[in-house]
């Protein structure tokens, strides 16, 4: 019944263009396409916004916690000799939001973001897509075939992961490293939570040792953080080794 539901979904359906796309991102076409365009459905687009199932939102969740697992074991086959500290430095180099929106370019989800919804398109927008979509795979497929999909779809695809080994750029954790070495508290305060094209926005400041060092604004709040780091690290004339 699953196949023949692809095969009309692909040749037949009002969404074969939507099938065709799928289908070239992730190699099958799926038997439930409501799932997989509810994938690209952003909360400011919904219908119905007061309900989580009409967005994209239940799917990222789940599809978050899928990656991290697929991940871990991804990075623990790949690197048999590397300690936890190293694995799991990997790991949350490949699951952050910077990292995922970048892979969510690659793929090409901002197209579909774009087509599927009429507010302005913001990086996390994609990164959530994709995990989103990661969601969706694994209620059509089962976990198995996720694993094999998002690894060798996605992973191998559209991530360059040996340029990862050596690559730092979690701004709050290099932050946190030079306080801790220089003896100083740090702190993230939220300013403001604002509605900015019908979504949530956060603005954030960077507080160490009471002195408000830095701000920064973005749609999802971890983001913000980062970005407030950055400057505050520029700001400080803090170098990578971490000395000034």
């Amino acid at each position: 019944m699953s196949l023949v539901r692809q095969v009309y979904n692909l040749f037949f359906s009002s969404q074969k263009s939507f099938a065709k796309r799928i289908l070239r991102t992730i190699g099958f076409v799926p038997a439930n396409l409501h799932i997989f365009k509810l994938a690209f459905t952003h909360k400011s687009t919904s219908d119905n916004k007061s309900h989580a199932s009409t967005s994209n939102e239940r799917l990222e969740f789940l599809g978050d916690a899928l990656l991290s697992t697929i991940v871990a074991e991804y990075l623990f086959k790949k690197y048999p000799n590397s300690n936890e500290g190293f694995l799991t430095k990997m790991r949350s180099k490949i699951v952050k939001r910077k990292t995922l929106n970048e892979i969510a370019d690659d793929m090409g989800l901002d197209v579909l973001l774009l087509e599927y919804n009429d507010t302005r398109l913001s990086d996390s927008m994609k990164g959530n897509a994709l995990e989103a979509l990661v969601g969706a795979i694994y209620l059509e497929k089962g976990y198995r075939k996720t694993k094999a999909i998002v690894i060798r779809k996605i992973l191998m695809r559209h991530l360059n992961i040996h340029a990862l080994e050596d690559k730092d750029d979690n701004y709050k954790s290099q932050l946190l490293e030079w306080c801790q070495k220089k003896g100083r508290s740090v702190d993230y305060r939220l300013l403001e939570k604002f509605k900015f094209e019908n979504r949530d926005r956060f603005k954030i400041a960077v507080v160490i040792n009471g002195d408000e060092v830095a701000v920064a604004e973005d749609f999802n709040k971890k983001s913000a953080e980062q970005s407030a780091s950055k400057k505050a690290i520029t700001s400080l004339g803090i170098s990578q080794n971490g000395i000034t």
